[in-house]
């Protein structure tokens, strides 16, 4: 048997193609040309693939969430676990009375940023979220108003010219919009001044956005990546065979569903039946409950059988289903909406895994492209016009800038254990009360002040809760 000195000699004797050849060979299966993958596809330049199939995607993508009951659960299971009711900031600043009058000025920030006056800014985050499953991207611009307060304005993707590439001086570029530096930093967007689609819209004309007034959130992936790939991505092809093939069954089941009557007579005269004649010896007519027909001398009538819907079908929709929903980073059930094979055990599993990676979605693109811009724009907007006050903001920002973000409260599928486990852990020293209220969606402070409250006001009207809390409920004796 050659060693392997041996077969690198040989190896590297061959011609660079044959080489290539005999290296993906001897071994990768998956790199070889044999007949199994002589057709595969490939990707060798992933951020070209992106850019080119980046439209076509998210326009497909939005027909299917249009008209595609399980497109679109899919896109609201992602908008329910991302951004539920709102990922909240909690202040780190380091004054406790400065925390609460940040609060409350982010409070009615919340309720009046919307440029658009339609929504809050977690109406806005749920919003960017959808658009960012479905079109894989979502852009929001921040500007001011009259008064020098920050307000947001989302804007669909095709406003940002994904077609508009350019060789700039001293090696700076712009690639599907996007204007990079010598660098490769982005310093600015090419939008459209008008959105696309409005009615009585001007002309194409573009306007240069600097990046620092521009939030572009995207979950990248690949290095280098400039615009975003829609979710569906993986499942675009399957989901339209699925909607096929449910519209296939949906037929055969009306057909199955009709009762075809087909006259045999041999004498050419259609005997029995009353109803109009096409000419083609279709005879429209029908039988109703109760009714006797008569048929001339040799005449036969014969319905129609149609195949049943056999199981095979259903669990290969199933499957096909499962598979839709793995691509897409989703629980089959939260695609379908069917727990009919689900226990505690494998519910609470798809569960685990599924908020996980919304977790990191989460932290790692939402609050760090979106969440985390805002605040810290808003929040030097507000400092710098003197509506908060921060002393020694322009020696140490950061210290004022600081703040943790509290995700949406996931609900428990068994609450009492959940909760059991969470006290086991605060008393073994296993992860602090302030970790577990802020995974409740809670400000630990606001926690506090507001069950204070209740016990003082409980205690002036004579209102003890707590006894009644610390009591084992007693079971009711069997008749």
């Amino acid at each position: 048997m050659p060693t392997l000195a041996q077969r690198l000699r040989d190896v590297f004797s061959l011609s660079r193609p044959q080489a290539r050849s005999a290296l993906r060979a001897a071994g990768y299966d998956g790199a070889s040309g044999g007949r199994r993958l002589r057709n595969a596809g490939e990707i060798p330049l992933p951020i070209a693939a992106q850019l080119a199939a980046r439209q076509p995607l998210a326009w497909r993508a939005r027909y299917l969430t249009a008209n595609n009951g399980f497109a679109r659960a899919g896109v609201l299971a992602w908008q329910a676990q991302i951004a539920g009711t709102g990922i909240k900031p909690q202040s780190a600043a380091p004054d406790p009375a400065a925390r609460k009058a940040i609060a409350t000025a982010w409070e009615r920030f919340v309720d009046g940023c919307d440029a658009d006056g339609m929504v809050d800014f977690y109406g806005l985050l749920a919003t960017l979220v959808a658009v960012t499953v479905t079109d894989g991207e979502a852009f929001a611009i921040q500007l001011h108003d009259p008064a020098g307060r920050l307000k947001l304005r989302l804007i669909d993707a095709t406003q940002i010219d994904g077609a508009y590439h350019d060789d700039l001086a001293a090696g700076a570029r712009i690639v599907a919009g996007v204007e990079f530096n010598a660098a490769g930093e982005r310093v600015a967007y090419h939008a459209y001044r008008e959105r696309p689609g409005l009615p009585l819209a001007g002309g194409l004309d573009l306007m240069r956005l600097p990046a620092q007034d521009v939030l572009h959130v995207f979950r990248p992936e690949t290095p280098g990546q400039v615009r975003g790939v829609s979710w569906f991505a993986p499942v675009l092809a399957r989901f339209f065979d699925l909607d096929k093939a449910h519209d296939a069954q949906l037929m055969r089941q009306q057909i199955a569903a009709m009762l075809a009557g087909f006259i045999v007579d041999p004498q050419g005269e259609a005997g029995g039946f009353e109803g109009p004649n096409d000419g083609l010896g279709t005879r429209e007519g029908g039988l109703e409950p109760g009714t006797i027909k008569l048929l001339r001398p040799g005449a036969d009538i014969r319905f129609s059988e149609p195949a049943p819907i056999g199981a095979e079908s259903i669990d290969f929709l199933k499957i096909t289903a499962r598979e839709i929903a793995a691509g897409l980073g989703l629980p089959y059930e939260q695609l379908t909406g069917d727990l009919s094979g689900v226990n505690y055990s494998s519910i609470r599993a798809g569960l685990v895994d599924f908020r996980r990676r919304a977790e990191a979605i989460q932290h790692n693109v939402i609050i760090r492209q979106f969440c985390r811009p805002v605040w810290r724009r808003w929040l030097t907007t507000e400092i710098l016009a003197g509506r908060i006050d921060a002393p020694g903001f322009e020696s140490d920002p950061e210290a004022w800038l600081a703040a943790s973000w509290l995700p949406p409260r996931n609900d428990r599928v068994d609450p009492a254990k959940d909760i059991q486990a969470e006290i086991a852990a605060i008393g073994a020293g296993l992860m602090s009360r302030r970790q577990a209220v802020a995974a409740r969606g809670y400000d630990l402070e606001a926690l506090d002040d507001e069950i204070a409250a209740d016990r003082k006001d409980g205690a002036a009207k004579g209102l003890d809760f707590a006894l009644a809390a610390a009591q084992p409920a007693k079971e009711e004796p069997q008749p």
